[in-house]
This record gives C-alpha cells, structure tokens and sequence, in this order.
C-alpha cells in the first residue's frame, strides 16, 4: 500500500499537471511563457488602453519563435503536436486574449484552410512567408446578419470568363485591416468556396472597428468586397461545403479550450498573491474564510479546465477528437475562465478595475471569447444535439 505524501501542492499547479507533460512540451510551454512574460505583459496594458498593438514586430517575433501555424506540417511551419499548439495558446492568453487571438487566426484561420484545402502551388506561394509573419492573414466567414448561422451568408462569388469576381462584406475580423492576404468565404453555384485574397486587390478594404471595450489589444475590422476580381487559381480546390470553414473553426475552437485557461490562471494567480499583500482589519484578507472560498473555487476551475483542454489535446495527438468534444471544451472552459475573471476582480476590489492588474482587461476580454467562434449558446446545442440526436437547429 502505497503511502500518502505530506507535501504542500503548488497553489499553481495544485495537482502537479506538469508531471503529465513531456519534457518537450514543458520546454516549448516555458519558452512561450517567458518571451510573453518578458515582451508582451510590462506592455500589454499600455496597448489595451490604446486600441493598438504592435503587428507587424510580433509578428516577425512568433515567426522567429515558430509559433505562426505551428501545429502544421511542411512550408516552414514547426509540425508540432496538437498539445503543444494548445499550451502555446495558454501562454499567450495568460498575456492577453488579443494576443493569443493573432496568433490563433494567422495559424488556424489563414494558414490552415491553405494547408487543407489548398493546391500544392497555394501551398507552396503562401504558407513559408506566413509562417514566419512575413504575411499576415485574416478570415473572413462572420457577416453582419449571420454570425452564429454562417451559411446563410449573401457574400458571393460569381465566374466571369477564367475569372472569379467577389461582392459582399463580413465583420468582426481579427486582424483585417493589417493582413496581407484574406481567406473569405462565400457562396457560388457550387457551393460554399474559399477564396485567397491579397488585400491590394482592387475593391478590397478593411475599415478598423473602433470604440471596442474588449480585445482592445487586438486588430478588429470590416472586410468589404466591391467587384474584387480573382483569377481562376485564387480558389481553394479542396472544398465546396461549409465543411471548409467550420473545419477551421473548429481549429481555432481548440486553441480557445487552452487559452481560456491561461488567461483564468492569470486572473486566479493574481488574486492568490494580491490576497496574501492586501491587508485589512489588521491581517492579510487571503486569511478571511469567504476570501479563501473564492480562491478555492478559482483554483479548481483552472485545474479542471487545464486538464480537460489536455485531454483534449491528447484526444486530437491520437486522432480521436470529435467536433463535439471541441464544443464542450469550448463551451465549459470559457464560461468558468470568465468567472474566474469575476472572482478575481472582486478580490481585488476597486484595484481590479484599474490597468495596473491584468484582471479586469481579462474579464473584458472573455466576453468576447464567450462569444466568438460559436457563442456559448450554439456550443450548447450542439452538445445537447449530440446527447440527444435531435437537431436543436431546424
């Protein structure tokens, strides 16, 4: 019978997570952890205050460090794990979900549907200069009058000759006014296609979405399309469903299970040692019964989530992850990420709302996560149409 040990867990690791990773991965999870410690934290507030981050250098950065589509194989890109993709997106969301959200579109949005769908000369023309941020992409499915029901989009491409020519808009996009290159979905007489769009296309612009009062370190805009005439090659050859897109959703999805967790762990982290500085009534208020309440409950949240976003990561390793599973890592661990955040700022009471702690900008933040790439109602139905096999959708 094996004896119990005695030894106090690490409030941050409470269930020694690390044990379950792999040298490799705590060495990549480290490397990212401390380039965002070292060149994203001491600015990120300044940033988020200012609506702007600096694109084109970070860029070059997570090129350099081979983080830009770095869970695909070949063209420059690193061909790691599907975890080590994920414990990437912890770290950069512990700095800021804006940050990590460049990261994720470039890699999951941009590069994937090129490397999925795409013909070998696609490939070969974007992918290397993508991977090392030389290229910033974008993604253009989300309109304005369908965001959780994309496919009834009115974006549409019609033929002209050898020619394709691309009408509509789309919004909400993540890295729009600064990309190079835009992946935008629209319906044809074949189906739904993907098309590449260098954005000094003729009839292509990307208006900024200003007055945001969340993922304010990060890029938002508009994609309109007036006339953009393509050649024949601009398309993606691989699909013509909605399978394309969602495919890449449910990229993006998975990397949003981990970096939920990071930027909970931050928030949880920050209150842990804001509770124990922080006196009142002449005693530090981590020592008061309703304090060490929340804490216990933040702690648990972040365990939790960080193993189920592992499991998950193993289950993708393996080639056994299903979309409804992403939706259930998803829909569970933003939705306790985002308490966590709520938690934290009432810890640190009115010093939670300033910039000075990274608590409120990640509550700010996690609402938009709670919405994005499927909000928490539609990940909700589909977990229940998969326990069910009714289709809540019809």
């Amino acid at each position: 019978m094996s004896e119990i040990s005695f030894v106090r867990p690490d409030p941050n690791d409470f269930l020694d997570i690390d044990a379950l990773l792999s040298e490799e991965e705590v060495l990549l999870r480290d490397t990212v952890r401390n380039f965002v410690e070292k060149e994203i934290t001491p600015h990120v507030g300044e940033w988020w205050e200012e609506g702007h981050i600096p694109t084109a250098d970070l860029a070059k950065a997570f090129g350099e460090l081979g983080m830009l589509g770095m869970h695909l194989e070949g063209y420059g890109c690193a061909g790691t794990s599907a975890t080590a993709y994920g414990l990437a997106c912890m770290e950069l969301e512990a700095g800021d979900s804006g940050i990590r959200s460049f990261v994720s579109v470039q890699g999951s949005l941009a590069m994937f549907p090129i490397w999925k769908f795409g013909s070998e000369e696609q490939k070969q023309e974007w992918l290397p200069r993508m991977a090392t941020g030389e290229i910033i992409g974008c993604f253009g499915l989300t309109e304005a009058d369908s965001g959780s029901d994309p496919a009834s989009m009115r974006t549409n491409a019609r033929r002209d000759g050898s020619d394709w020519v691309l009408n509509g808009s789309k919004m909400w996009i993540t890295n729009g006014s600064v990309a190079d290159v835009a992946i935008v979905w629209a319906r044809t007489d074949e189906g739904i296609r993907g098309f590449i769009v260098p954005t000094d296309t003729p009839g292509f612009s990307a208006p900024e979405i200003k007055k945001k009062a969340s993922l304010r370190a990060s890029v938002t805009s508009e994609l309109i399309l007036d006339n953009v005439r393509l050649p024949a090659d601009a398309v993606l050859p691989g699909v013509a469903s909605m399978r394309g897109p969602l495919s890449c959703l449910n990229e993006a999805r998975f990397g949003i299970a981990f970096g939920a967790m990071g930027a909970a762990r931050s928030c949880y982290e920050t209150a842990l040692e804001y509770s124990k500085e922080r006196v009142q009534f002449n005693k530090p208020i981590g020592s008061f019964q309703l304090t060490q309440a929340k804490l216990v409950e933040m702690m648990v949240a972040v365990q939790k989530g960080t193993l189920l976003a592992l499991h998950l990561g193993r289950r993708k390793d393996a080639g056994t992850l299903t979309p409804e599973q992403i939706s259930f890592g998803k829909f569970d661990n933003v939705r306790h990420a985002l308490e966590v955040a709520r938690t934290a700022r009432s810890i640190l009471g009115a010093n939670g709302i300033t910039l000075e702690y990274p608590v409120f900008r990640h509550m700010a933040n996690l609402e938009t996560v709670y919405t994005y790439e499927g909000t928490n109602e539609i990940h909700t139905l589909v977990i229940g149409q998969s326990l069910t096999g009714l289709d809540a959708f019809a």
